[in-house]
């Protein structure tokens, strides 16, 4: 799972699919092998949005199965394993996701951090990995001005480095868009993927409530 830009509502709508996943009867596992931005509590650094994603998996993985490389600073990933003295090792995080993807849940989704094009290292991005493990991609959408734009360059970036868009869901947060269901039925003609679902701002924004508004891609 990939967003048009960080803090689009990823770890919700994953939340929200591993949710509706259970609702139908099927075992799930959420990873987010990369995450920036970290407390510890009195367990080691743990990530807020690995720790949603641990709870909605019905495997019941360790912390450090579903998160295993978490850096403290809440910035870009890559900076943030500068300052702590790292660096981050693609083929390492591609052998730890797949050591996950032998479980074979019935549902499992990988959440990236950022967008499609967070960098790894000077060469290298996040999107090595999904190309890497040759996972098809959900694409969420927040509807604001610009996202028009960020979307259609995002399915393209997908598609050009030989990988299945699976399907888009759009997000809605603060103030309403302007025109935002012409917006959205424009990324309903020309994005390559069928929607599947539109979240609006929700009082209470928990992975059920989300769960409603949602429905699983085909490759579930």
């Amino acid at each position: 799972m990939t967003g048009t830009d960080t803090d689009v509502g990823k770890t919700l709508i994953a939340c929200g699919l591993l949710h509706l996943a259970r609702e139908q009867g099927l075992s799930t596992l959420g990873l987010k092998p990369l995450a920036a931005g970290a407390e510890d509590q009195g367990r080691g650094l743990q990530n807020s949005d690995a720790l949603a994603l641990q709870a909605e998996s019905s495997l019941q993985p360790r912390y450090s199965e579903v998160n295993p490389v978490v850096l403290k600073a809440a910035i870009a990933p890559h900076l943030a394993a500068a300052e702590e003295g790292r660096s981050l090792n693609l083929d390492r995080l591609a052998g730890l996701v797949r050591g996950q993807l032998i479980k074979k849940a019935d549902f499992t989704l990988v959440e990236g951090a950022g967008g499609w094009r967070v960098p790894l290292q000077a060469r290298q991005t996040l999107a090595e990995l999904a190309k890497l493990l040759q996972l098809p991609v959900i694409l969420v959408v927040k509807m604001q001005l610009g996202c028009l734009n960020h979307a259609l360059l995002t399915a393209e970036a997908i598609q050009r480095d030989g990988l299945s868009l699976a399907g888009w869901i759009a997000t809605t947060a603060g103030e309403t868009m302007p025109r935002e269901d012409e917006n959205f039925q424009t990324l309903e003609q020309l994005l390559p993927a069928p929607c599947l679902g539109r979240v609006p701002c929700l009082d209470r924004p928990t992975a059920e409530a989300v769960s409603r508004f949602l429905k699983l891609p085909s490759t579930a």
